[in-house]
């Protein structure tokens, strides 16, 4: 039984190393797609307890008897670096996350002095900071988030080292990931945002086809398909700065 784990082990540390450094590099860029920050979705439980549990019992002694548990957690997420896909959300988390700090140091003030107002005040400010991290890290309407993680890998990668091929692979998903997000429908809060939504939605449709017809053309050039490029993203931006 050891030998022939041993020997599956071998066998796949093998095919990695046989994969080309291209693909291997494409794969770790891959993983900056995903909007991921392992130690806020650990935190959950954390706040899930407090805010579930004994913030409605007005347990003084459990939110006291959390403080350890939350501080780690803070600290924690406090020190962990956004995914590359998430870079334009960092003066927003940095901010986010000072605010959290501070609430942290409330709670620890309120827990200490066992004063229960304060506590549960803290308690709710801090289950209130915490969603407003998640909210930094989600987004808003998943559609546009699946779109952002093709076009992450073709404005950062395959665009700047010019990957023709790369290039019309994924242009040719963005045209797919379009579909859904044109049928993508805003959450009941941001209504509001409606109409805006939807020009800067449309706006973003009509380049996409742009650029998929400008590669369908032979004689297309570098200087095109990238303005082309940088004309997607650039509505892109647009539309991600409604749910900012």
């Amino acid at each position: 039984m050891v030998r022939k784990c041993l020997s599956f082990l071998m066998l796949g540390a093998w095919v990695i190393l046989s994969l080309p450094s291209s693909l291997l590099a494409q794969e770790e860029h891959r993983a900056e797609t995903k909007a991921q920050v392992a130690s806020l979705e650990k935190f959950h439980t954390v706040i899930y307890k407090l805010w579930h549990d004994a913030w409605p019992k007005k347990d003084i002694d459990a939110l006291v008897g959390m403080l350890p548990d939350i501080e780690k957690g803070v600290t924690d997420v406090s020190k962990e670096s956004l995914p590359g896909i998430l870079r334009e959300k960092k003066p927003s988390w940095d901010t986010n996350i000072k605010k959290l700090q501070d609430i942290a140091h409330d709670y620890r003030a309120a827990a200490e002095a066992k004063d229960s107002v304060k506590l549960l005040d803290a308690a709710e400010k801090l289950h209130g900071q915490y969603e407003a991290l998640v909210r930094v890290v989600r987004p808003a309407v998943k559609e546009l988030m699946d779109f952002h993680a093709e076009l992450y890998m073709l404005y950062h990668y395959y665009m700047p080292e010019y990957k023709l091929e790369q290039i019309k692979t994924s242009a040719a998903v963005l045209k797919e990931k379009m579909v859904a997000l044109n049928k993508a429908v805003l959450p009941a809060r941001l209504k509001a945002k409606q109409d805006e939504f939807q020009a800067a939605r449309e706006k973003l449709s009509t380049l996409v086809d742009e650029l998929h017809e400008i590669l369908q053309n032979p004689a297309n050039d570098q200087g095109k398909t990238n303005a082309a490029i940088y004309a997607v993203h650039g509505a892109y931006e647009a539309l991600q700065r409604l749910f900012d």
